[in-house]
């Protein structure tokens, strides 16, 4: 059976344009930058393919020019998807560098077929080479699967989009159209019905990951603060305390308890009462070190995990953070603020992470019951004391 290039071609067209008219409904309205820009790759790439190939029985400079824009545009906008799917990828301005020569250079070159058909596909598999490349390094908690089937997709139109360049520029009789029957558009052809299928499968499996992700964040982050919530934080303090555990490092836990809130909301109003929780919640932020972890529990109650951390650490977290409290929460607010806190560092006898947080909650409340406004250490069957 013979195989006809343009029918092949016309196949993967109809594909592309069902699937960019059919994804947007599947996705529905709520969608990330990475989507979007998904979306809009897929819809230029089908814009892109069918100007072309318009163009090839209609001789038209514009619909010519205006495809290899299409097309380029398209890769551009792939690109920004990976990136906003598996954080900055490398070669963003020079995708979007070749983005502009491609049309460019192919216009000024359109009266020399050998030139602007080189020109265009070498252009066009170095952006190819740059989307395979964007796929290699996940920065971000990303699936390998969906990676490596785009992977081979982008590397494979690389190799065929090169070659039709190579052709088309040294050995123009053989190339006379992209449409040509010979072997390279053949294998091209076959390539790109493939590529649509699976590049597809894969694009989406990277939107269901990525929706995923937002609902994991979602439900294990404080809506008010942007701090994890209870759950968040239990999770991450989990690890963090079998790691030191397992290699003896010390570890210390703060809970924080700002005093008389309920007085706070009663004067100033429950908006009053949610921004002194975020002020709070940035001042500890602020207050942190890189790989110290703070959440909200719930309430007015916070809690800060300290690796690598004794007690002259906790006590110096404690005291900055309160410097931080007196000389700016006044101004921001309008009123004062201050906390009670009870620290508890990691001894052998801690089997679990709640029985640490435990004994710093202890230490919390006996700091509240003599007066707040002050930190307080939870010894193991011996009173607290003040750090």
């Amino acid at each position: 059976m013979e195989i006809d290039t343009l029918s092949m071609m016309t196949v993967a067209m109809a594909n592309l344009l069902g699937i960019s008219v059919v994804l947007p409904l599947i996705m529905g309205r709520s969608l990330t930058p990475a989507a979007r820009a998904m979306q809009a790759g897929l819809l230029l790439l089908t814009l892109g393919w069918a100007m072309l190939t318009a163009s090839e029985y209609a001789n038209s400079f514009v619909l010519s020019v205006l495809s290899m824009g299409s097309l380029s545009a398209s890769l551009v906008m792939l690109h920004r998807a990976l990136g906003g799917w598996l954080g900055p990828r490398p070669g963003e301005r020079a995708i979007v560098v070749l983005a502009v020569l491609v049309p460019v250079g192919y216009a000024l070159t359109f009266s020399s077929y050998a030139v602007r058909v080189g020109w265009s596909n070498f252009l066009l598999a170095a952006m190819l080479v740059l989307l395979a490349r964007a796929t290699l390094l996940a920065r971000r908690n990303a699936g390998r699967h969906w990676r490596l089937v785009l992977l081979a997709c982008f590397a494979s139109m690389a190799v065929l989009t090169a070659a039709r360049g190579l052709l088309g520029a040294f050995f123009t009789s053989f190339y006379p159209t992209f449409l040509a029957p010979n072997p390279v558009n053949i294998a091209a052809a076959l390539a790109t019905n493939i590529a649509v299928v699976l590049g597809t499968v894969a694009l989406l499996v990277a939107w269901r990951d990525e929706a995923d992700h937002r609902l994991r964040t979602i439900a294990n982050t404080d809506s008010l603060t942007g701090l994890p919530n209870r759950r968040g934080f239990t999770e991450r303090a989990e690890a963090l305390f079998a790691n030191a555990k397992r290699y003896h490092h010390p570890l210390t836990v703060l809970m924080l308890d700002l005093d008389h809130f309920k007085q706070v909301n009663d004067r100033h109003g429950h908006d009053g009462g949610d921004k002194a929780l975020v002020l709070f919640a940035e001042m500890l932020g602020e207050t942190r070190r890189t790989g110290d972890l703070v959440g909200r529990l719930g309430g007015e109650e916070f809690c800060v995990l300290l690796p690598n951390a004794k007690l002259h650490t906790a006590s110096g977290f404690d005291q900055r953070l309160r410097a931080r409290l007196q000389q700016q929460v006044k101004a921001k607010l309008g009123f004062a603020l201050d906390y009670s806190a009870g620290v508890a560092a990691l001894s052998t006898q801690d089997t679990t992470l709640a029985g640490l947080m435990a004994r710093a909650d202890a230490a919390l409340y006996q700091a509240k019951r003599e007066g707040r406004a002050k930190l307080l250490m939870g010894q193991s069957g011996a009173g607290d004391t003040v750090v």
